[in-house]
């Protein structure tokens, strides 16, 4: 651009020299139109560099292009544009020098060069700036290197009229474009360039005007032009009537293309929103209904149930133990899996039920049925997913828990929300009785699944403390003594309108919402304290949750409720249940050391189940292994006395100690005690207890089964 000015500036230099020396206009052909040409050949280079710069940018990028216009309806602006200015151009300019002709044909081409580069450079301005859009970094520049070539550009053309037409000077007021021009053109070398980050799009009408009536403002202005002459009695042209003739078919062309352009716009919104409102009520992963559309459709159901009287069932499926699944197999092997399974239940579901994936490996079922059918849906779900799924390529068993819900015509007020936590609640009670079962929640059972709104409740009892009493299980020595040695602190929950809440169902609820923690530090506070009120000085076992281990508070806890009760280290044991696992064992292990540098010693609670296993014996220093219940059943049973002696040699050979869990009989202790047990604890040695009863609850083995059957301790 520096030397397209300096040549113009040459040209008006030698120009001006020339009209001042003589008091006369330089004759053409002269040196000052060279430089005057010298303008519009590098001024169009540099409009092309300045276009292009900074729309290097990533491919496919459509930034430099209108939103939503075709390259048809582009190059059709520019046709109409070129024609609009062509008229334009002629009705004022181009048309009286051709017709006042010159004396040679270089004087002639001379004379009309400069109202057709004027023309080629407006028109490219006015293509760059109305059709290319865009955040480039040299657009301050271009826009004020095109509104000074416009007003060159303009001046030029007054002037080339003005000749032709033999008048005798230009009026200054005229000559302004060729004034501010340069000082535009020199204003844009002076301006900022942005930085190299890109800047946020924002389209709306302020931005898009520009592109929109760019082609229009030109065909307006030259329609006024040529009406304004024909007001003055000068009929215009032939070549004007057929530009402008031209002119208006490839406007009705435009506008035939924008329609058909905003009709296949159109119908891309409705697919985009019909896939947005797939996408908001289908889970992608499965094509299942997600959350939020089975909910919509349970409410809607549960509605009609009123209105019919016909009952509403709905199916918790949750497939147990699936992380592992993802760990050893990996989440491509889990996906397919899970495609699999919700292929399995719309089979068993039917057509007319509703099928949903809630989670990661949660599922749900919404179905018109009557307990009976229920019960037969549930089993056929479970039947089908222990069938081994062979989509990875090769065979994988994955169990499921079931729970089952069924409206009731007593409960007309029951919400999609309620039936939703009891199937809930009933499959977690099935998944903590044994994975791969099915719970039906009834109203005649609800006491032994708990209320669906347990957790809320539980969180109110949590930080009020009522309704919680500890109780205390003696642990005795297996050499024929019957005074214990110690005790296990057990959580108990009366609730003023639930009454006896079961263990195992409020301490799984409180797994799931997140009060775990705060259950297990209600029971160390009020264990430490009890047991400093005691005669005799008894180890104090107590239930920690295994995820526990790996959490800071945990330590901070213990630490506290020692010092609080004033219970000596020594004299504190806690058992890791069995529940949870544990997310990092080596800063689990890494609590156990530090604990146990105040005396604590800790136990495996329930080993041989849930997620207490041998893993988890090698690595965590722990000092007492306690075993479950399915390990120390050995009256009579061979394979399962095999196993215990075996599992009781491992834990000498570690130098750990051994308790038998779930002694009833005589007998059963008196093996347990030949195989290497050296502590036991069961309803043989009595139940769960407030404190200071204990010892009034020593129960006959004939009666233990019963008991254990009602009597569920935490986990």
């Amino acid at each position: 651009m520096a030397v397209a000015m300096g040549g113009w500036s040459a040209g008006q230099a030698i120009w001006s020299w020339h009209q001042i020396s003589t008091g006369t206009l330089m004759p053409g052909p002269s040196l000052a139109d060279v430089g005057y040409f010298t303008l519009p050949v590098f001024a169009f280079a540099a409009l092309l560099v300045l276009a292009t710069d900074g729309s290097r940018s990533e491919p496919g990028d459509a930034e430099a292009l209108p939103r939503g216009r075709s390259p048809w309806v582009l190059a059709l602006d520019g046709l109409i544009v070129v024609g609009a200015l062509f008229n334009i151009t002629w009705s004022t300019a181009l048309g009286p020098v051709v017709h006042a002709g010159a004396p040679t044909p270089l004087a002639f081409a001379v004379t009309i060069g400069y109202p057709v580069t004027d023309l080629i450079l407006v028109v490219m301005v006015i293509l760059l700036l109305g059709t290319y859009r865009g955040s480039r970094p040299r657009r301050p520049q271009l826009v004020l290197i095109g509104l000074g070539l416009i007003g060159i550009s303009t001046s030029d053309s007054i002037f080339a009229y003005l000749v032709s037409s033999g008048a005798p000077a230009m009026p200054p007021i005229l000559d302004t474009g060729s004034m501010a021009g340069p000082v535009l053109i020199a204003l844009a070398a002076l301006a900022p360039v942005p930085g190299p980050a890109r800047e946020t799009r924002r389209y709306g009408w302020a931005t898009e005007w520009p592109y929109l009536l760019a082609p229009y403002l030109t065909v307006l202005v030259g329609g006024l032009i040529v009406l304004g002459g024909m007001i003055a009695g000068n009929q215009p042209e032939p070549i004007v009537v057929y530009v402008g003739m031209l002119v208006v078919a490839l406007v009705v062309i435009r506008q035939a293309l924008v329609l058909r352009d905003n009709g296949v716009l159109l119908r891309q919104v409705v697919d985009a929103q019909e896939r947005l409102t797939h996408l908001a009520y289908h889970d992608p992963l499965t094509g299942l209904a997600n959350r939020i559309q089975f909910h919509d459709r349970l409410a809607s159901a549960v509605v009609e149930s009123r209105r019919c009287g016909r009952a509403v069932t709905v199916i918790i499926v949750d497939l147990d133990d699936f992380k592992m699944v993802n760990d050893s197999m990996g989440h491509g092997t889990g996906d397919a899996i899970l495609r699999a399974v919700a292929e399995r239940l719309r089979a068993c579901a039917g057509r007319a039920a509703t099928v949903a994936r809630l989670d990661g490996d949660g599922f749900a079922v919404l179905a018109a049925a009557d307990l009976d059918q229920a019960r037969e849906l549930g089993q056929a779900i479970l039947t089908t997913l222990t069938q081994p799924f062979t989509e990875p390529g090769r065979p994988v068993t994955v169990g499921a828990s079931v729970g089952v819900v069924l409206s009731s015509a007593s409960e007309p007020e029951l919400t999609a929300d309620a039936l939703i936590r009891r199937a809930d609640a009933a499959m977690h009670s099935a998944k903590r009785r044994s994975k791969g079962g099915m719970v039906v929640y009834e109203p005649g059972i609800a006491a032994a699944l708990g209320d669906p709104d347990l957790p809320m409740l539980l969180a109110t009892a949590l930080r009020g403390g009522g309704g919680f009493d500890v109780h205390y299980q003696p642990v005795v020595r297996m050499d024929g003594a019957t005074a214990p040695v110690a005790v296990e602190a057990l959580a108990r929950w009366t609730h003023p309108t639930l009454g006896a809440v079961p263990p195992d169902v409020f301490v799984a609820a409180a797994e799931r919402a997140g009060l775990i923690a705060e259950l297990d530090n209600l029971v160390l506070d009020r264990a430490c304290h009890e047991a400093v009120t005691q005669d005799e000085p008894l180890d104090m076992h107590v239930n920690v949750c295994a995820s526990r281990l790996c959490e800071p508070e945990l330590e901070e806890a213990v630490r506290a409720a020692l010092d609080r009760s004033g219970l000596p280290g020594t004299r504190l044991v806690l058992e890791i249940t069995e529940t949870s696992r544990v997310p990092d064992l080596d800063a689990a292990a890494r609590t156990i050391v530090s604990l146990r540098q105040l005396g604590i010693r800790f136990a495996m609670d329930d080993f041989g189940t849930g997620y207490n296993t041998l893993a988890q014996l090698h690595l965590l220093p722990v000092d007492i292994v306690k075993l479950c219940q399915a390990h120390t059943a050995v009256d009579g049973e061979e394979r399962i006395e095999a196993l215990c002696r075996s599992v009781v040699s491992i834990c000498q050979a570690l130098g750990l100690t051994v308790i038998a869990e779930g002694v009833e009989s005589a007998a059963q202790a008196e093996v347990l005690a030949r195989l290497g047990c050296q502590l036991g604890q069961g309803y043989l040695y009595g139940r769960p207890a407030p404190v200071g009863h204990a010892d009034d609850e020593v129960d006959h083995p004939t009666d233990a089964a019963a008991v254990r059957a009602n009597e569920l301790s935490t986990a």
